[in-house]
């Protein structure tokens, strides 16, 4: 770790250093309009200011993962690809928790400084020569840490009883993993080089490639996500588990992780996978990756849609009082999401009702038809709370915060009157089309009234959306004129 008085020294190195490159650049190409600058330390989302970084995008991240279980102790190397996207005299990653031992950008060393930011770590990268507008770059950082190490934020590091960890990064937590640019609106491809000592099994998201042996016992685990992806849906783990196999009705390979030793336990409850995903299918379109799978550990307490690798505590699967499995509503949840969330990215966290609102609809309307619930009794609820949620936390399209009923059930909510005021069969187009039409981007609520009224024809649903999305009160619901709210 940089110390306070490592940090400044370094830090005025590196602006020495840059000062240096500008002065020597050469004077034709400030005549041509070459003006480097830092690149900004925060996108300025409006829940996470200082989350991300301004000045390029990242096209490829290459994370090779050295952990050794029990310890927590750990070694990496990530490999970054990106293009400015101005003019850079330098810029920043996003890290906590880190002692960097080296920093490249080109094959070359660059002068680099580690501060404290607002949410973690702040890693300002001085490369020897500023970079132009639009070039390719490659960026490569050494470091290291441990997985239970303090950090200057909330860690993503979920350890369970088998001495290994997965990875839970949602929503700013992947920077306790690995220097990168924590933001949603930074997609990228991925590659993976995880090691696991004999008796453990690394996951990561994508497809696992192959395995490479020790002579140790241990191997490398080889995986490649070659869709682009979000930081917070890193789904890295090396745990003591058991990949089980199988396929899709469409023939879409499925793994899943399950615990050493729990195999028949827990093979049934993966299975029912296939079903979830030919259900969601009917409704979405195909499947937008190339495979899928569930991850069920202990060391977590909650369900998370990391990208093709979602992850679940093993306390969810227990069949409810009637002896009927309604963890499959969770299950499917999580799988809505990749469609919801993964393919189509919210620009920024206060847009998170479009990830978690039709997770939330569409897991109980599979609870409803299978007769676990009634969907309508469920939204008569949530509307007669939401004023005062509105109130408290925000309404649906403009969030607080994360995490709160006005995301999950009052973006569920949302869609219910969209629906009931639609009509179901252009509701379901409004639905299908929505991932198809916007895949592997970043998108805003604007973009979906905009979308909805395109796919409907009908302008008035513009306002009506606003109206549930933004208003400090709820709407009248259609159909339902008795509904009403507390204040």
């Amino acid at each position: 770790m940089i110390t306070r008085r490592s940090a400044l020294a370094l830090a005025v190195t590196t602006t020495a250093a840059a000062t240096a490159a500008v002065a020597g650049a050469p004077t034709t190409a400030h005549a041509h309009g070459f003006d480097p600058r830092p690149g900004s330390d925060g996108v300025g989302d409006p829940l996470f200011p200082t989350l991300g970084n301004g000045g390029y995008q990242v096209l490829h991240y290459d994370l090779t993962f050295d952990f050794t279980p029990v310890t927590y102790d750990f070694t990496g190397v990530v490999k970054l690809s990106a293009r400015a996207t101005q003019d850079l005299s330098s810029f920043n990653l996003d890290t906590d928790g880190h002692t960097i031992d080296a920093v490249t950008v080109d094959g070359r060393g660059a002068q680099w400084a580690l501060t404290a930011g607002k949410s973690g770590q702040e890693l300002t990268v001085t490369p020897r020569h500023p970079l132009h507008r639009g070039r390719p770059f490659a960026v490569e950082v050494r470091y290291r840490g441990n997985g239970k190490a303090p950090r200057l934020g909330l860690t993503g590091w979920k350890f369970g009883s088998d001495g290994g960890f997965a990875c839970a990064a949602q929503s700013s937590r992947a920077d306790t993993f690995l220097p990168c640019n924590d933001t949603p609106s930074d997609k990228a491809t991925w590659t993976f080089h995880l090691s696991a000592p004999e008796g453990f099994v690394a996951t990561a998201n994508g497809e696992l490639l192959h395995r490479s042996r020790r002579a140790d016992g241990s191997a490398v685990w080889h995986f490649a996500l070659r869709e682009r992806m979000a930081t917070e849906l890193l789904g890295i783990a090396v745990v003591k588990g058991t990949y089980l196999y199988g396929t899709s009705r469409t023939g879409l390979p499925l793994r899943h992780v399950v615990p050493q030793g729990q195999e028949e336990k827990y093979a049934p409850i993966v299975a029912r996978t296939s079903d979830h995903l030919a259900w969601c299918e009917a409704k979405f379109g195909r499947y937008p990756f190339s495979v899928y799978g569930c991850h069920l550990y202990d060391g977590y307490t909650d369900a998370l849609e990391n990208q093709t690798l979602s992850l679940f505590s093993t306390n969810w699967f227990k069949p409810n009082a009637d002896g009927n499995p309604t963890y499959e509503t969770t299950m499917v949840h999580e799988l809505v999401h990749q469609w919801y969330g993964d393919w189509v990215t919210p620009k920024d966290w206060q847009q998170a009702w479009l990830n978690e609102g039709p997770a939330v609809y569409y897991g109980s309307l599979y609870g409803e038809e299978r007769g676990w619930s009634v969907l309508v009794d469920k939204m008569k609820a949530t509307y007669g709370k939401l004023n005062a949620i509105r109130a408290k936390d925000g309404p649906p399209g403009l969030p607080k915060a994360l995490g709160g009923t006005n995301i999950y059930d009052g973006g569920a909510l949302v869609l219910y009157a969209l629906r009931k005021q639609a009509g179901d069969r252009d509701f379901d187009r409004v639905m299908r089309l929505w991932p198809q039409r916007h895949k592997d981007s970043n998108v805003t609520s604007e973009d979906f009234i905009a979308h909805t009224v395109k796919v409907t024809g009908d302008r008035s649903l513009g306002p009506f959306l606003r109206d549930w999305l933004f208003g400090a009160v709820n709407p009248p619901m259609p159909g339902h004129p008795d509904w009403t709210a507390a204040s």
